[in-house]
């Protein structure tokens, strides 16, 4: 009988040590992930912006062809704003996420309030008609175009930034350039997404390498899963319906709003190192990992996703067949940036933007 509760005994003190070191060890990585997150998460500095009147590129006006014959180096815009006329602590940015064929299928503009602890999120439709020289005048084509003539990533950059703010009105001041991959990786990064898929999605495109099938319901998707949920909008016929690209836009909403769900739990902060890895592989961005974390992490303090809202640019309606442009709506765009995403403490009016009709 001793002999027995000395081995039991035993074991109960071998449980506790091997205990006590896991907690140690978890310790010990939270305090890590803690002090890289002091260290590296800062707010960037807002840049400056060309004095109004001013010309970004002066020969920007002179344009070169494109391969199917259209300038791809657009006409300058409207003047900047200058700094001083900007909201104080407030930042706004350009995300872009690009297809195999480097179009720009997902343009969003971002801004936060760091003041008012809000954030805004304004979808572009990728088929809204743009007022540019080039073959293709969709806001699509915008990133390949910029990239002609050997101005690579650059170029495209820029372009991206010229044409969103021919539709908004101001230059953003960072770009964020997520491809397939780092979407993926994001959402496994933070466990998935819980995403309610309204019914089932099937389509198959060898073409472009592209096989949904969701079924409907609440469900956790993967980063594989959220991509196709992403993605979707044309159906199998007598299977899934089409859906239109608004349609598809609330769908990538939906996903990105889950992914800040996801970074509002304190399981993020040892997810760190994940994150950087990813921006640093996957990501191109003129913010630093550290930035980006900044701002990811201000979901904390702007109240979660009840300060976080999202919208897409009112449109005017489409031109049909053969191009199907879609025609943005002057008025209801000035109210909308105005309202949320204008950086300037001035109201952004219709001399600066340069909307195609």
């Amino acid at each position: 009988m001793g002999k027995k509760y000395r081995i039991q005994n035993k074991a109960l003190r071998i449980t506790v040590r091997v205990v006590i070191i896991i907690i140690a060890a978890v310790t010990v990585i939270a305090a890590a992930g803690w002090i890289t997150f002091r260290i590296m998460v800062r707010p960037p500095e807002i840049p400056q912006i060309p004095i109004s009147g001013g010309q970004e590129n002066p020969s920007a006006n002179e344009g070169s062809e494109d391969e199917d014959g259209g300038l791809a180096n657009e006409q300058t815009l409207p003047g900047f704003a200058q700094f001083e006329e900007r909201k104080p602590n407030f930042y706004t940015f350009v995300i872009f996420g690009l297809t195999e064929g480097l179009n720009a299928n997902t343009i969003m503009v971002a801004a936060y309030d760091a003041e008012a602890r809000e954030g805004f999120i304004v979808s572009i439709p990728r088929d809204t008609l743009i007022d540019v020289q080039r073959t293709n005048r969709k806001i699509v084509s915008s990133y390949p175009s910029g990239r002609l003539g050997g101005r690579g990533h650059e170029g495209g950059v820029e372009q991206v930034r010229r044409d969103v703010q021919s539709l908004v009105g101001f230059r953003p001041d960072f770009y964020i350039r997520v491809d397939y991959a780092a979407f993926v990786r994001m959402v496994d990064a933070v466990g998935g997404v819980e995403i309610y898929v309204p019914f089932r999605m099937y389509y198959n495109d060898p073409w472009q390498n592209l096989h949904i099938d969701l079924q409907p319901g609440l469900q956790l998707l993967s980063g594989e899963d959220a991509l196709r949920f992403s993605r979707y909008r044309t159906g199998t016929a007598g299977v899934s319906p089409t859906i239109s690209d608004y349609q598809r836009i609330v769908h990538q909403q939906q996903v990105l709003s889950a992914v800040f769900q996801r970074l509002l739990t304190p399981a993020s902060i040892l997810r760190i190192p994940e994150f950087i890895s990813i921006f640093n592989e996957y990501i191109y961005s003129d913010l630093t990992a550290g930035e980006l974390l900044w701002f990811a992490n201000q979901t904390r303090h702007i109240g979660g996703l009840d300060a976080l809202s999202t919208y897409t640019i009112p449109m005017l309606g489409t031109s049909g067949a053969p191009f199907w442009y879609e025609f943005a709506d002057p008025e209801g765009i000035l109210e909308l940036v105005n309202r949320t995403i204008n950086p300037l403490v001035r109201d952004i009016t219709i001399d600066d933007l340069r909307i195609a009709q």
